[in-house]
């Protein structure tokens, strides 16, 4: 399985989720940027936390006007969230 870890201005934990994706038997992982449409074939996505924002609805309002978020909620993908702040983009 490909992950894709997005990562969000003022996003943490990004390169630890990558890191732990990479360790399950036969997976790999790449970053994706907030502000591109692709996806590059990823078959699941991580969706990181917000600390720097004080881990509350910042990053989610941010989550939801990015451009990789438009593809992640058309697609058939599994969605993992990291962190409360961000399951907010998912829902329009």
């Amino acid at each position: 399985m490909r992950f894709g870890v997005i990562r969000f201005p003022g996003s943490c934990d990004e390169t630890d989720a990558v890191q732990a994706c990479e360790r399950v038997p036969g997976c790999s992982a790449t970053l994706l940027w907030h502000g591109d449409r692709e996806l590059h074939g990823v078959e699941a996505v991580v969706v990181p936390g917000g600390f720097s924002y004080g881990d509350y609805r910042r990053v989610g309002a941010i989550a939801r006007y990015s451009p990789v978020m438009e593809s992640v909620i058309t697609a058939t993908l599994a969605q993992l969230q990291a962190a409360h702040g961000a399951l907010a983009a998912l829902f329009p």
